[in-house]
């Protein structure tokens, strides 16, 4: 069974556990292994990341939620979680439910470029992802057609 890594600011939920218990059933349904980042027992920043970057490495492929998290962005440490993947060769279906280019919905209070390279998120990520307009299901449903 290959192992998903589910990477998204989820983990910041008030439900975070019961979210992570319902996107690793999602996983199971489509034959898949769910990874979760609050699957580690462990305190301390360092912790958490030899944790969670130990997980990446043991999945087979990556789901990232990249849906807008604290402001326009996705959550930072998805965004490193996706590079960190993309960087081992893995799989990363990343997913959010915006569908417009950035430039049509980002506007930069302080006067900055917003990309426009016709991507709803950051170069970075949709070059290093695939990207599905969706939910985790939909993210999911792609990545059996891969498997």
């Amino acid at each position: 069974m290959k192992k998903v890594y589910l990477a998204g600011w989820d983990v910041f939920k008030p439900d975070a556990i019961q979210e992570g218990r319902r996107l690793k059933e999602l996983c199971a349904k489509y034959g898949f292994e769910g990874l979760y980042p609050l699957d580690n027992e462990c305190d301390g920043a360092k912790e958490i990341y030899e944790g969670n970057t130990a997980l990446i490495r043991e999945a087979d492929c990556v789901i990232a939620n990249v849906n807008a998290f604290r402001g326009c962005e996705p959550d930072s440490g998805t965004a490193f979680e996706i590079g960190y993947a993309a960087a081992l060769g893995k799989t990363v279906i990343a997913y959010l439910s915006e569908k417009r280019p950035m430039i049509e919905w980002v506007k930069d209070e302080n006067g900055f470029t917003v990309e426009d390279f016709g991507y709803p998120v950051n170069l970075m990520i949709a070059e290093g992802a695939e990207i599905v307009i969706g939910t985790a299901e939909d993210a999911l449903k792609k990545l059996k057609e891969k498997f």
